[in-house]
């Protein structure tokens, strides 16, 4: 099931889901309240709001009220003000090349467990909404990356159990200010200023049962692609991650306890930023490109460029 956040012609925000891949369903206005308004509020209970929302699947039709054409709606991020975002390292292709291009070597350390960062979960973008070029950025870069969406608390979590902790899955582009970044780390902290002022979720929350064609053991088989301004600049898999969602899900639990609703993210896919891909394949993003993520099963995630925000 595909769940979403969007916005009515008049601004009002709405959650449900996508029926039949071209109707957007408001779940609160179509259960008489039955349902939450809310996604956020469907995470932190969902087992029990999921037997509601099924009474009134057996019953949709497109003409009953709640129920709008896609067309008629804007698509915001499924989760607009997630609980955290925790940014996991995962994707060892990536921290090589990363490292390689600052004349570093991978430290051992990074074997040994996942790594994350927290980035701001208030700077939420969705899809189309336009990314502004942060203050003083020179070198403003896109980052290809999967997210888990938690649906249930847990504490301690094993890696073995913690697919039972995801709701869904969705598209998630980390923005990045290069030259902030790279000046602010020097001091041994953060990324701050280089991360926190956007990142992209959507267009959906796929849920978990429905990315099970793609699982092989603890791994997802999804191609992710990228491309600026219709020309596809990078190609990985989900598949390659050295970490899995299992283990990054029991890093962040350790002596914490999850909620419903914080997001986990994978990191940068390899090859899946212009870092990478060196300023050669592409400069760094300007006003008015349009950067466009895949990942199958999870849909199409695009964002436009604007000058300082």
């Amino acid at each position: 099931m595909k769940f979403i956040t969007f916005q009515l012609p008049t601004g009002e925000e709405k959650a449900g889901w996508l029926h039949q891949e071209k109707m957007a369903v408001d779940m609160h206005e179509l259960s008489n309240g039955e349902l939450p308004s809310t996604l956020l509020e469907f995470l932190q209970k969902h087992e029990f709001y999921t037997s509601v929302l099924n009474k009134w699947l057996d019953i949709l039709t497109e003409e009953q009220k709640g129920v709008y054409r896609l067309q008629e709606v804007k698509l915001s991020a499924p989760v607009p003000r997630p609980v955290s975002i925790r940014d996991f390292y995962a994707f060892e292709q990536h921290v090589k090349s990363a490292r390689i291009k600052r004349g570093l070597d991978i430290v051992p350390e990074w074997y040994n467990f996942p790594v994350f960062y927290f980035t701001n979960h208030l700077s939420v973008r969705g899809p189309d909404d336009v990314i502004a070029i942060p203050p003083n950025c020179s070198e403003l870069d896109f980052e290809l990356e999967i997210a888990c969406v938690i649906g249930k608390q847990g504490r301690n979590i094993p890696a073995e159990r913690a697919k039972d902790y995801i709701f869904g899955f969705c598209i998630m582009n980390d923005w990045s200010a290069r030259n902030l970044q790279r000046e602010e780390m020097k001091v041994g902290l953060g990324p701050a200023k280089g991360k926190d002022f956007a990142t992209s979720l959507g267009p959906y929350l796929v849920t978990a049962d429905e990315m099970e064609k793609y699982r092989k053991d603890m791994h997802y088989q999804l191609k992710m692609t990228a491309e600026i301004n219709g020309r596809q600049v990078s190609e990985g898999n989900a598949g390659d991650l050295y970490f899995t969602f299992g283990q990054m899900i029991e890093r962040a639990s350790s002596g914490v306890t999850l909620y419903p609703g914080e997001v986990i993210g994978s990191g940068t896919v390899g090859s899946g930023c212009i870092l990478e891909l060196g300023t050669d394949v592409h400069p760094w993003l300007k006003q008015s490109d349009e950067v466009s993520l895949s990942i199958d099963g999870l849909g199409i995630l695009v964002n436009r460029i604007e000058e300082s925000g």
